[in-house]
C-alpha cells in the first residue's frame, strides 16, 4: 500500500508540473513575453547594431552643446578618412549653422536629436511630432538634404515616439557602444571602452563636446582600423527594409 501511495503521488506530481508549465505558457503567451523568449521585441525598439558578416561599424556624435572640440573631431575625421554621423539639437544647428554646414561638407551625415533636447516618452504625438519635424527642418534648411536619422534625446523613447519618426521618415537609432566620454574619462579610458566593446555592425555612441573625445580618437582608429574595421556612415549600416528587430535591437536582414 506504500508503495503505490507513493507511486500516486508521483504521478498526481508530474500531472501538476505539466500543468503548470502549460499554464505558464499560457500566461507568458498572453503577456507578449512568450514572442520576447523566441528572439522578437514585443514593443518598438530604435536599432542599436546591425547583424552583418561586414566588420563595418559606426561611430556618431550628439552636440547639443558647445563647439569646443569640434574642429578637433573634424580634423581627425578628416586625418583618418572616417565618415561618421553627427546627431543635432535644433538650438545647437541654428546657434552653430556654421558647423552644420562644415560636417554635412566633409561628408558626414546628419540626423535630429529633436528641437529642445527633452525626455520625447513623456510627450505627447503631437509634441513629438514638431519636435522632429521643426528640428529636421532646420537641419535641411542649412544643408539641402533630407533628414532620415533620430536619436532620441537620453536614449528615453518609447512606441510613440518610434511609431510618430517612422511616419515622418526617420530611423530612430541607438547605440550598442557607449564610450561615456560625457563622464570626462581620460582618452585612454574612453578608447579602451570602445574598442573592446565593438563587434560588426556596431553603433558607437560619442559627443562632440566630451573633454578628452578628441584626444580619444585617433586611439580608436587606429585600433579597429588594424583589426580590419571599417568605418561608415550610420545611413549606409543599418538596413532600410526587408529587415526584422531581436529582443537587443539588432537588425537583422530579410534578405
Amino acid at each position: 500500500m506504500k508503495v503505490f501511495v507513493g507511486k500516486r503521488k508521483t504521478v498526481f506530481l508530474g500531472m501538476a508540473l505539466a500543468l503548470a508549465f502549460v499554464c505558464s505558457v499560457c500566461a507568458v503567451g498572453g503577456t507578449g513575453a512568450y514572442a520576447a523568449l523566441y528572439g522578437k521585441p514585443t514593443k518598438k525598439l530604435p536599432i542599436y547594431s546591425v547583424e552583418t558578416l561586414e566588420k563595418k561599424v559606426a561611430i556618431t556624435f550628439d552636440a547639443a552643446w558647445g563647439v569646443d572640440y569640434t574642429d578637433a573631431i573634424l580634423e581627425c575625421l578628416a586625418e583618418y578618412q572616417i565618415p561618421a554621423t553627427f546627431f543635432l539639437v535644433e538650438f545647437w544647428t541654428k546657434k552653430y549653422s556654421s558647423y552644420v554646414t562644415k560636417i554635412h561638407q566633409a561628408g558626414h551625415a546628419i540626423g535630429t536629436h529633436s528641437k529642445t533636447h527633452a525626455y520625447m516618452s513623456k510627450q505627447s504625438r503631437g509634441e513629438q511630432e514638431s519636435e522632429l519635424t521643426s528640428s529636421a527642418k532646420a537641419i535641411s534648411d542649412i544643408t539641402g538634404t533630407p533628414v532620415t536619422l533620430f536619436r532620441a534625446p537620453y536614449g528615453d523613447y518609447s512606441d510613440s515616439l518610434i511609431e510618430t519618426a517612422e511616419k515622418l521618415g526617420l530611423y530612430t537609432l541607438q547605440w550598442d557602444v557607449d564610450s561615456l566620454d560625457w563622464k570626462d574619462l581620460s582618452a585612454g579610458e574612453i578608447a579602451k571602452r570602445v574598442v573592446s566593446k565593438v563587434q560588426n555592425g556596431s553603433i558607437i555612441l560619442m559627443h562632440n563636446n566630451g573633454l578628452h573625445t578628441a584626444e580619444s580618437l585617433p586611439l580608436i582608429f587606429e585600433a579597429l582600423l588594424s583589426k580590419g574595421y571599417q568605418f561608415v556612415r550610420a545611413d549606409h549600416l543599418i538596413y532600410k527594409e526587408n529587415y526584422e528587430m531581436d529582443v537587443t535591437g539588432r537588425q537583422h536582414s530579410l534578405a
